[in-house]
């Protein structure tokens, strides 16, 4: 007859389990379990881990943030002007947003020598929408409503791409 012994999780004395983090080997329940490609870890060991890839320095928030702004700045007195343009301003809007976010993205790359963290990417952001903002609110005060819609757009647009990019998400392989 095969006797098992009796393993609890680390976390939670009171749950038994047979599944151990690869990394440490020590017992944990599934809630306290984090799936990998490779399999479970445990939360400890994925902190620790998400550490080795939060690159950032402090420095890099800053520079970040006013390198985005400013070229989103710019992106954003741009939008303005393509609002006269009819049809062919909307196409130009979509288009004309991929590139802002694409040249943010970059800017900030370059400027944070690809440093990365999570909190860098909202960071670099929120300055791609403070930079957007003086414009919209010209747009609002002069009651411009295509000017508010295109401003919205180049925000829809520009802030989810300049995240993806410095992220490294990929929609499609």
């Amino acid at each position: 007859m095969i006797s098992s012994t009796s393993t609890t999780c680390y976390v939670h004395p009171n749950r038994e389990t047979s599944l151990r983090c690869k990394r440490c080997d020590r017992y944990i329940c599934t809630s306290c379990a984090v799936s990998t490609p490779t399999g479970y870890i445990c939360k400890e060991c994925m902190r620790e881990r998400q550490r080795s890839f939060d690159t950032a320095l402090w420095y890099d928030f800053i520079s970040g943030a006013i390198v985005a702004g400013v070229i989103s700045g710019v992106a954003s007195f741009l939008v303005t002007l393509i609002g006269g343009f009819g049809f062919f301003g909307w196409i130009l809007i979509f288009l004309g947003s991929s590139a802002a976010g694409t040249g943010i993205a970059e800017a900030v790359r370059a400027i944070t020598h690809r440093r990365r963290s999570r909190a860098l990417f909202i960071t670099v952001g929120a300055g791609v929408i403070a930079g957007a903002l003086p414009m919209l609110l010209l747009q609002l005060l002069g009651g411009n409503i295509f000017g508010i819609i295109f401003q919205a757009l180049y925000l829809f647009v520009s802030v989810p791409l300049v995240y993806a990019r410095l992220s490294g998400i990929q929609l499609s392989r």
